[in-house]
């Protein structure tokens, strides 16, 4: 028998994405222990043998957190994927760019909160890692799952969604903006009085090139009072400086 403290700290590494290899070398355990915990074929706690054997929300009634839905939501829709993968398991993926490694412990943060039962893990590719999550249940929380691209397909969101979205719309916003958004400054050059003249301000960009995507997020922005608009067909922007403030309550810079 393992002291609690010892299973906790291996559940606790295992949500935050190390692989059980290097789990159990941190806690100082069999490999196998460490993945009895995690699948919960070894007994760990009881509301852990519950979540084992209802995983789902959708099927099994589970308690979903709703803001941490609406953010990976967000994400899904922006740079996230679903495969179908051996023996009827999906493969849950997020792209998350290098430059903001706050953004990759997010995603494998909200992963873990959405599904606890299944492992996060990471791949490093050419300028992003690639964080993922197993579970045969993954296309009952995303049916915007399908084939082809998401700008060549109807992306709409299921009633059970959009009341999730409505009820949080600031981590929908922020999940959106985290994967194909961002805040940064605009340069503003006025020739005056014979001379260029530079002045600059804060704005949320949001380019997709889904549709259907673009007016979720419009729709999500007046649910917020963001005043927004369409410069582009592929873009929205929130450049007011109310607008700005108040998104900032709910996103903020990439970091």
């Amino acid at each position: 028998m393992h002291l609690r403290e010892t299973v906790e700290r291996a559940l606790r590494l295992s949500a935050q994405g190390l692989v059980d290899r290097e789990v159990a070398r941190l806690c100082g355990v069999s490999l196998g222990a460490v993945q009895k915990w995690r699948t919960g074929a070894r007994r760990s706690r009881p509301e852990a043998d519950l979540r084992h054997f209802h995983p789902c929300p959708r099927c099994h009634g589970r308690a979903l957190d709703h803001a941490a839905y609406a953010y990976l939501l967000g994400l899904y829709l922006g740079d996230g994927h679903i495969l179908l993968c051996r023996r009827g398991v999906y493969q849950l993926s997020l792209a998350c760019c290098d430059d903001w490694p706050g953004l990759t412990e997010e995603a494998a943060s909200v992963l873990s909160e959405v599904m606890p039962t299944s492992s996060v893990s990471h791949r490093r590719l050419r300028g992003c890692t690639e964080v993922k999550s197993y579970s045969k249940h993954w296309i009952c929380l995303f049916p915007q799952h399908g084939p082809g691209r998401k700008h060549q397909r109807g992306i709409t969101l299921d009633e059970w969604q959009r009341e999730i979205v409505e009820e949080c719309p600031g981590p929908f916003i922020r999940g959106l903006m985290h994967s194909d958004g961002y805040r940064g400054m605009n340069r503003i050059r006025r020739h005056f009085n014979g001379a260029d003249h530079w002045y600059q301000y804060p704005r949320y960009l949001f380019k997709n090139e889904s549709h259907d995507i673009l007016e979720l997020c419009g729709q999500a922005l007046d649910m917020l009072g963001v005043a927004w608009r369409r410069p582009k067909p592929n873009t929205i922007s929130v450049a007011r400086r109310e607008a700005v403030e108040r998104l900032d309550e709910f996103v903020g810079p990439k970091y």
